[in-house]
């Protein structure tokens, strides 16, 4: 079936190391639409991180952030929100603070931290366009999170968090990395698969007309889904083999690079 929604994720993705819009990047999404195509994007990121990006894409319709977690327009309307259920947010920060895990809450369209200086903070303040509000004690706001993101640069102990988090709460959440050092949790319908689908359902386009793209764990489900699949050049193995095909690095305008030679054809 021809392709007539194309699906985005941001980090790693359609933004560059440097998290900015390239404008052969924006040029190419402005081809996809001029072609018929239309054209959305789905985040780990907060709506504060996704709301930015909107006005250079030219990007009305719905987008959605949190994996999915939230369905949103630019202009600010909430479609459908998910957080966290209350039970599996204590369960999962009582095995993190059993490392040296950073642990980071979004809530209330707020990104709260109990350390506000750590090693990936500042690229944080650049994903989500906020300030993290510095507490004291996570647990006052681990009842209403939008997501939960243990942040640890160990790849073998993150991994180990994930597999007790999962083994503890994985019927119950959806638990998964978005960068080799993220680990991020949601709600069981905030995940990129289902993510996808809300927003076919929205652009009334099947599923089997839709192409997604992405770079991490966290896109295997949208990637299982789309009836295009798509790799990042810099994404994992693991996530290239689960993709019909890779296309370049989100240093070398990657998803242009899919947009022209795998929708349009034209290279």
């Amino acid at each position: 079936m021809t392709i007539r929604l194309f699906v985005s994720d941001l980090d790693g993705t359609l933004v560059d190391p440097d998290k900015e819009l390239t404008p052969g990047t924006i040029a190419a999404v402005a081809r996809l639409r001029a072609a018929g195509v239309k054209f959305t994007v789905i985040s780990a990121r907060p709506m504060s991180g996704v709301m930015p990006l909107l006005g250079p894409l030219a990007l009305d319709g719905t987008v959605a952030a949190f994996n999915g977690g939230i369905l949103f327009r630019r202009d600010g309307t909430i479609l459908s929100r998910h957080t966290v259920p209350a039970d599996v947010a204590q369960g999962v920060v009582r095995l993190a603070r059993e490392t040296p895990a950073a642990i980071w809450v979004f809530a209330d369209d707020r990104w709260y931290a109990t350390d506000g200086t750590g090693a990936h903070t500042d690229g944080e303040r650049v994903s989500a366009a906020q300030e993290p509000v510095v507490v004291d004690d996570i647990a006052t706001v681990i009842d209403r999170a939008d997501k939960i993101t243990f942040v640890d640069d160990d790849a073998p102990r993150l991994h180990a968090l994930w597999e007790r988090c999962h083994a503890a709460f994985g019927t119950q959440a959806t638990i998964a990395q978005s960068q080799t050092y993220y680990l991020d949790v949601t709600a069981p319908a905030a995940n990129k698969g289902d993510g996808l689908a809300a927003l076919a359902l929205a652009n009334d386009v099947p599923l089997d007309a839709v192409a997604a793209i992405g770079d991490q764990a966290n896109d295997l489900p949208m990637l299982a889904r789309a009836g295009l699949a798509i790799a990042m050049g810099n994404a994992p193995d693991a996530v290239k083999s689960r993709a019909g095909h890779v296309t370049l690095s989100n240093d070398r305008d990657g998803v242009a690079h899919a947009i022209d030679t795998l929708i349009l054809g034209s290279e």
